[in-house]
């Protein structure tokens, strides 16, 4: 019975309707009054006439659309505790006066995150734009039956997604269900994909507009990279990890938009069998699939691999893969014999030219003690591991964590026993400098003065160019006084920082948890900036300034050449004082042979 038919009867089941609205001409008639109207509506207001299952209109294209409305499927969906009108939010008391039924229900309302993320997809942004028959929430869900996807009468459940996509994807279904993926699927194998698993659920693109790693990498590597996926299912296991080992993978890795990528040689919706006639990569197919991207390709081209492991085993069918295996096993003895004997015979060479070095340097002059020496060594050791253990866990898939053996329960001690042995080297160095004359002058000599900005401002001009005059320096200059009282600095912070992270439990006892999260972040950019400040600053002056290369042999036996001396550190009379062979040395006599 049409609409119109039902007039009568319609105005007699709607008089609480009309009843609202006579009151709210009469009290509330003012602007906004509209979401006051549909808060009132009740729903057995609405059952009046949608109760009715002959109850329909025609659309604008002549088809009849029914309007019945079946509560008990209401009750039984994930809505069964709305009101017609929390969803229908624009119903107004004119309604059916004019016949115009709510236009929109918007989802979002309840729904943000999800409504957010359909707005940013190929259906929500055609809506943007205007476009007509895209697929709205109530397409995929239903409109008052919606059921929760893990329903077998869900639209959405994973047997009948595909039918549900098709309704508007008619020919990637019909592919989909040829494939390997639907009849897994319908054989009941929920692990096997389906289309949100390769599309995502709300936020759907275009694969045109993704890239071949996007694809490779967040699609089809989510199933066939599994190892309980490929075991349960008796997939190969190595496709994943020889496809980013090939060009086409590599290639996508470096950021290709052209490279193949998984679906462009297995197809995207109707995956088969190699050994199915009607596959992409059937031997009769890879003429034509090679050659979307290799005009011209011949039978030699396509029947080389793919997916080739070098690494694995020697196969007795496989010339190809054979010869691989023999080339690799060859080239790494070849390679590990060929640049091991030049590692061995350039390290002799370069460990006799070092001592040859050392014997000639003329080494007299005592820049650090032996306490000195030891506690640099302290200091040293306990810096490198607490860099290696500490960044091993910033990076787990570095070759710092594979170092530590990937193991958590080592990184963490070791970087815990590095710590304890720093914070108590320098609470030695305190009572060092506090009881010793030695470690009293030796702070007194690295406190800043005036002289260090004169010195650093002449050196400016020097190292510009400006000048040919460089600074004369005194025992310790601004170079070593800013690595030592960073060093005093540094190990402070991280100290403190650490202990902190170490014992956030008790911490937090008196301290809010934010502390900790803000000890953290301290904690590891002070290791940035200490690192590079050691890799940067103090590396070049003890090992790669020309005058002291390999090392600054201060650190190892505390003493430093005359010349160096005079060169870097004119001003230190007392040093100079002390030196017992002020006369001219030699110079030492070349150790290259003559011919």
């Amino acid at each position: 019975m049409p609409v119109h038919s039902k007039l009568s009867k319609a105005m007699r089941g709607c008089f609480p309707i009309i009843a609202i609205a006579a009151t709210a001409l009469l009290g509330f008639f003012r602007p906004g009054a509209t979401t006051a109207f549909a808060a009132e509506i009740k729903d057995s207001a609405c059952m009046d006439c949608h109760a009715d299952k002959d109850l329909s209109k025609t659309n604008a294209a002549g088809k009849a659309i029914s309007l019945y409305v079946d509560v008990a499927k209401i009750k039984a969906s994930v809505h069964q505790t709305n009101t017609c009108a929390s969803c229908h939010a624009d119903l107004t008391a004119e309604h059916p006066d004019n016949g115009v039924a709510a236009k929109h229900v918007d989802c979002g309302h309840c729904h943000e995150r999800q409504s957010h993320a359909y707005g940013t997809s190929v259906h929500g942004v055609a809506v943007s734009q205007g476009k007509q028959n895209v697929a709205s929430c109530r397409d995929c869900h239903g409109n008052h039956t919606v059921m929760r996807p893990a329903s077998a009468d869900s639209p959405l459940h994973f047997s009948r997604l595909a039918q549900t996509c098709g309704q508007c994807h008619q020919q990637a279904a019909k592919d989909v269900a040829e494939s390997v993926h639907g009849k897994a699927v319908s054989a009941g194998h929920r692990e096997a994909p389906t289309c949100t698993d390769c599309h995502a659920e709300h936020n759907i693109q275009d694969p045109k507009n993704r890239s071949p790693l996007a694809i490779s990498a967040d699609v089809c590597s989510t199933c066939h990279a599994s190892e309980r996926m490929n075991t349960r299912y008796n997939l190969p296991k190595d496709r994943v990890k020889t496809f980013f080992g090939s060009y086409h993978g590599l290639a996508a890795q470096y950021g290709s938009a052209t490279a193949a990528n998984c679906g462009s040689c297995h197809g995207f919706h109707k995956v088969l069998r190699s050994t199915d006639p009607g596959s992409t990569i059937h031997p009769n197919n890879l003429m034509k699939t090679c050659g979307n991207c290799h005009p011209g390709a011949s039978e030699n081209f396509v029947a080389s691999k793919v997916h080739v492991d070098a690494a694995g085993e020697a196969s007795a069918t496989d010339a190809g893969g054979n010869i691989n295996w023999w080339v690799r096993r060859i080239y790494l003895v070849l390679i590990f014999g060929t640049i091991g004997f030049m590692l061995a015979h350039n390290g002799l060479l370069f460990f006799r030219k070092v001592r040859w070095r050392y014997s000639v340097a003329n080494l007299n002059i005592i820049r650090m003690s032996l306490s000195q020496r030891l506690q640099h060594v302290v200091l040293a050791v306990s810096f490198i591991i607490l860099a290696i253990t500490g960044f091993a866990l910033k990076f787990p898939d570095s070759w710092l964590s594979k170092l530590m053996g990937s193991s958590e329960m080592l990184r963490r001690w070791s970087h815990r026993t590095a710590g304890v042995v720093m914070l108590l080297g320098g609470l030695y160095h305190i009572y060092y400098i506090l009881k010793s004359p030695e470690g009293r002058q030796l702070v007194k000599d690295l406190w800043p003065v005036k002289k260090d900005a004169t010195d650093l401002m002449e050196n400016a001009r020097y190292l510009s160019g400006v000048s040919n005059q460089k600074a004369k320096i005194g025992r310790f200059g601004y170079a070593e006084k800013m690595e030592y009282w960073a060093v005093v600095w540094g190990t402070i912070i991280m100290g403190l920082t650490g202990l902190i992270i170490w014992f956030k439990m008790e911490v937090t006892n008196f301290l809010p948890r934010w502390t900790v999260d803000v000890a953290t972040a301290i904690h590891y950019y002070e290791a940035i900036l200490a690192c590079l400040a050691i890799i940067v600053w103090h590396f070049y002056h003890v090992i790669f300034d020309p005058d002291v290369y390999p090392i600054n042999w201060a650190c190892v036996n505390g003493k430093v050449s005359h010349h160096w001396q005079e060169e870097e550190h004119p001003l230190d009379h007392a040093a100079l004082a002390g030196d017992a062979k002020l006369a001219a040395t030699p110079k030492p006599a070349d150790p290259a042979p003559k011919s």
